[in-house]
């Protein structure tokens, strides 16, 4: 459904993603549970789950301390080799930090590693046009180089059993292979449904490695989809016999979410795809002014007086 991780400079977050990267700001709104903070969504042109990338922007959060328990990784699906390769030159002429392409594993899967201007780390992988994102009608990138979706989420976890009993116990997932990270740990591959880009979580197993925390440059959590109010309660209850705190569903008015932890220390959320970003704003112009869910809308005034402002810039590549 969607990823998010923590920014500690919104301004220059909008500006990476949507100039470098070519995504869409399809909704720019708060955190419900800290409404001093940003919450801003990037995605397709229309904000489809399965495309979303989000952030919180907290910039007293102090850096992520990586390690166990945390998302080290968010891989993000492009159609072939040569969009890899385009990305690569784009990379170069942003000064964007990235090890370029990689094979990975034994099926040779085209990688390409970068991070983000605040470190976060992010991977490009080959989707072989499986990802069914819509691109963004504003983007400077062309429409067959573009990010198609969220292709697979790694996580850092001591041990491989507890992450992966909920995965295979739990959570319809299978184990599909392995490869190597780049610090030589090995790296299960679990899948869901047909599986593949889209439908994988990864998981590096560093018993060598303390716990880390999340915090700017790092992940808050992932949500993975599911279609309606009706199967998300299904899935409460079928998680509930497995994990103790399970959070009642939680209505976050584009969404309806419900928390928890794995074992590992990762949060996990499961998220419905509607009612969607569309609610309250024309599809024409998603992200172009905050949004505010109904239960926030009183507090408009004082939300937005502090709430820190985002500045346009323009990140200009070097000839």
């Amino acid at each position: 459904h969607h990823v998010t991780a923590i920014t500690g400079d919104a301004s220059l977050n909008v500006a990476f993603y949507t100039q470098v990267l070519g995504l869409h700001l399809v909704k720019k709104t708060v955190n419900q549970d800290d409404v001093s903070a940003y919450h801003l969504f990037y995605g397709d042109d229309t904000g489809n789950p399965g495309t979303e990338l989000t952030f919180f922007d907290w910039p007293m959060a102090g850096p992520q301390r990586p390690g166990a328990g945390t998302i080290s990784a968010i891989a993000l699906g492009v159609n072939g080799r040569e969009a890899l390769e385009w990305w690569v030159q784009r990379f170069e002429s942003f000064k964007v930090p990235h090890e370029g392409i990689q094979m990975r594993g034994d099926n040779e899967k085209a990688v390409v590693a970068f991070r983000d201007p605040e470190g976060q780390r992010l991977e490009l992988v080959d989707d072989e046009g499986r990802l069914k994102g819509l691109p963004w009608k504003g983007s400077p990138v062309p429409a067959a180089m573009a990010i198609h979706g969220l292709y697979a989420v790694r996580l850092t976890a001591r041990a491989l059993e507890p992450t992966a009993s909920l995965l295979t116990g739990t959570l319809g997932f299978r184990q599909s292979g392995t490869y190597q990270s780049e610090q030589h740990s090995t790296v299960y591959v679990f899948e869901v449904g047909t599986g593949g880009p889209g439908a994988e979580v990864h998981l590096d197993v560093r018993p060598d490695v303390p716990f880390g925390r999340p915090g700017i440059g790092g992940v808050h959590h992932v949500a993975f989809r599911t279609p309606d109010d009706e199967e998300q309660l299904q899935w409460r209850e079928q998680i509930s016999r497995k994990v103790s705190s399970v959070t009642p569903v939680i209505d976050r008015f584009y969404f309806h979410s419900v928390y928890f932890r794995e074992p590992g220390g990762v949060l996990f959320e499961i998220a419905t795809d509607g009612p969607g970003f569309a609610t309250d704003e024309d599809p024409a112009h998603l992200g172009e002014s905050l949004a505010l869910p109904p239960f926030l809308e009183p507090h408009r005034q004082e939300i937005e007086e502090n709430l820190r402002p985002i500045v346009p810039f323009h990140l200009a590549a070097l000839s």
